[in-house]
């Protein structure tokens, strides 16, 4: 006998924002095996038309060099947004240095990975931010 589905509200939605494939395809995989439901968009412009769109997300993974639109840019609209304020934006990239991670910090990103990053240390992140990860 198969367990029933989850119900609707049971169902966690995250939102990938990432431009190389490699590494969106690794966030999905991690995403999806914490029980998420993910939505990627390889660029600023998709992200724009997701964040306008879809409900709020429990999770974003914010990528800050991206095409056509950039990370910051991406989460000062998301902060904006009312029904979007509480959602937890973890950016991912490869911008090490202090002032790009103070900046990220102040616009309101609830965390800050640096690429590339270890697989565990990423599921422990999304685990103290998102309650109900598995």
């Amino acid at each position: 006998m198969s367990s029933p589905a989850p119900a609707a509200s049971e169902t966690r939605q995250a939102l990938i924002v990432e431009d190389e494939e490699q590494i969106a395809y690794l966030l999905r995989f991690i995403l999806s095996r914490e029980g998420f439901v993910v939505e990627v968009a390889n660029d600023g412009r998709a992200a724009q038309a997701l964040i306008a769109t879809m409900p709020p997300p429990a999770l974003v993974m914010l990528d800050v060099m991206l095409p056509f639109v950039d990370g910051y840019l991406l989460l000062s609209e998301i902060r904006a947004r009312p029904e979007w304020n509480a959602v937890p934006v973890i950016m991912l990239t490869a911008k090490s240095q202090e002032k790009d991670i103070v900046r990220a910090l102040d616009a309101g990103a609830s965390d800050y990975m640096i690429k590339p990053f270890k697989p565990e240390e990423l599921r422990a992140r999304v685990k103290r931010l998102v309650k109900g990860a598995a």
